[in-house]
């Protein structure tokens, strides 16, 4: 799968791009936590039991992993910045659709479409690859990617402050205020991406992989209440493993599927999304915990008896230390590397889990767990795109941020639905009501500790780059370069014309014998391109340029690992006359 860009003229990315696609970000993960403050609410204010009203924040969760890997492949076909349009679109609409409604049916449909708007964030991060230059792009996509922290973390203390003062819905009308002005930013600073994979959007493979990820998720999000052991939950199981196998093996056959799955297999690939999963797991604990133990009133001899405000803006440091993060992060990962970024993140949020079982006795030593837990989550989330972005190709960058997306989704989802049982197996019945213990929120902290671990020895199997890091390849010129040293055989040279003068952004393309286009690229400023070849044998490479005549020139490649060095020399354009 190659990329290719395309012929439409490329704006220059304004100064305010990166805060206007991470603004996009914290809005989408406002819907994460938006009805957090008025969870225990939902059964009476939708007229409901309280297991059907769990489906207003199981329907998020499940549109929201089906959408990111499938918005980030339709941005790699048809444009990133089009799919992030139409995602804060349908969160807008999704948005209002809640707030006039407080029937459960709509308010699921409307929190269901709410949900496809995730696929904001790894298409953010593609559009920073392809436009951004390289000594910005470290920063930016660290920024990127802690906005899922930063806007739960945000959002939870306003959230508290509209639902203790105003009716509920208007946390919904909110929402779709802020989506709608994501949108308007976005059209005035963010210009397309050239840059577009070739082949077809693969239908098939999306349906398979949603039902896959549907099946495998719901007994997750819902097995505490249909028990764990149930058919329902074991046969939900079997069946998602059925449907991801079969999915698998369709993906590896067709031509343009939706994941590459070989791309995935990579070690550095593999490896980090693995890692994505456990530090998944380690964020969300604390956001299940210290909201928790800060309302708890202090009669129960350990509740620190703070209002649902007084909690969220406790909590809130969590994001703020994310999002302050993202310039550390860049000159740690400039000089070390991510995958030392990633472990040293790891290793603060296991100092964090591990100091916070002694640090609960106190409303300000919730404030320390916080800010250590927000720095070392930032560091990790911070690492994970610039991983994916240095083992992938251009034109995959959105589908396998997508994919890690959804990998950070899935271990929130795990995380979700082990802590609710740990602290349910562990809480104490007083007048009928079920009251977390300290016991609970301790093994809570064990268990992200643990996962923490898991992650980190993750984390050391990631192989050692042996060379620069991938970040340079911030746009089409310097991808082309960049996959040409990922793939050392091919054609490599300079575009100039009559008189030796290089020609910047040619094109160049490599025809095979059969009269098959077998890669594509622009040359660079100084007129240099690269070109891998997929097998030995006869190629034509074909030039042209505005203002020049067209060129073939027809070479052979070996097919070794060596590069073959053709300079083409553009003729000067004629113009016929009649």
């Amino acid at each position: 799968m190659r990329s290719t860009p395309t012929d439409q003229p490329r704006r220059q990315a304004s100064g305010a791009l990166v805060p206007v696609l991470a603004f996009a970000g914290i809005v989408v993960a406002v819907m994460q936590t938006l009805l957090v403050p008025v969870i225990k609410d939902l059964p009476q204010l939708l007229d409901t039991e309280p297991s059907n009203a769990t489906w207003v924040l199981t329907s998020t969760l499940l549109s929201g992993a089906v959408a990111t890997p499938i918005m980030g492949r339709l941005g790699d076909l048809y444009g990133k910045r089009r799919m992030l349009i139409a995602s804060l679109a349908v969160m807008v609409v999704g948005a209002l659709v809640s707030a006039v409604t407080s029937d459960l049916i709509v308010m699921i449909v409307g929190r269901t479409l709410q949900g496809f708007a995730m696929g904001a964030i790894p298409l953010g991060i593609g559009l920073m690859r392809d436009m951004l230059p390289r000594e910005k792009l470290g920063s930016a996509m660290a920024l990127m990617s802690s906005s899922i922290g930063v806007g739960g973390g945000l959002a939870l203390p306003l959230a508290a402050l509209i639902a203790q003062h105003a009716d509920w819905h208007a946390l919904f009308y909110g929402a779709a205020g802020l989506g709608a002005l994501s949108i308007v930013l976005t059209l005035l600073v963010v210009p397309e991406s050239p840059m577009r994979a070739e082949g077809s959007f693969d239908g098939l493979g999306a349906f398979g992989l949603s039902t896959g990820l549907v099946l495998f998720l719901l007994p997750i999000t819902k097995g505490s209440d249909w028990g764990w052991t149930s058919a329902t939950t074991l046969g939900l199981f079997a069946a998602s493993a059925v449907v991801l196998l079969l999915w698998g093996v369709f993906e590896l056959r067709t031509k343009a599927p939706l994941v590459d799955l070989r791309t995935t297999a990579r070690p550095a690939v593999l490896f980090t999304n693995l890692a994505s999963i456990m530090v998944g797991v380690s964020f969300y604990v604390v956001s299940l915990v210290l909201p928790q133990l800060l309302q708890l009133p202090k009669a129960t001899g350990y509740g620190l008896g703070q209002s649902m405000v007084v909690a969220g803006l406790l909590v809130a440091p969590l994001g703020l230390t994310m999002m302050f993060t993202a310039p550390v992060y860049a000159r740690l990962s400039a000089k070390y590397g991510p995958k030392t970024t990633l472990i040293l993140g790891m290793l603060i949020i296991a100092i964090g889990y591990g100091a916070g079982l002694g640090l609960m006795s106190a409303a300000w030593q919730s404030l320390v767990i916080a800010v250590v837990l927000g720095a070392g989550i930032g560091l990790a989330y911070s690492s994970l795109p610039a991983l994916i972005v240095g083992a992938v190709p251009a034109s995959e960058t959105g589908a396998a941020n997508g994919l890690n997306t959804l990998m950070r989704s899935i271990g929130t989802s795990v995380s979700s639905a082990v802590i609710g049982m740990v602290l349910a197996n562990t809480a104490n019945t007083v007048n009928g009501v079920e009251i977390p213990t300290m016991h609970g929120f301790r093994v809570s902290f064990l268990i992200a500790t643990g996962a923490v671990a898991i992650g980190l020895l993750m984390a050391l199997f990631l192989p050692k780059p042996n060379r620069a890091p991938q970040l340079r390849a911030s746009s089409e010129e310097d991808d082309n370069l960049a996959r040409a040293e990922e793939v050392l055989r091919g054609f490599r040279g300079r575009v100039l014309d009559a008189e030796g003068t290089p020609v910047p952004r040619a094109k160049v393309t490599l025809i095979d014998r059969r009269g098959r286009q077998a890669g594509a690229t622009l040359s660079d400023e100084d007129g240099t391109y690269a070109l891998a070849v997929p097998a030995q044998g006869a190629y034509v490479l074909a030039a042209r340029a505005i203002g020049h005549g067209p060129l073939a020139s027809s070479a052979t490649h070996a097919g070794d690992e060596s590069a073959v060095d053709l300079d083409l020399s553009l003729p000067v354009e004629t113009v016929s006359t009649p």
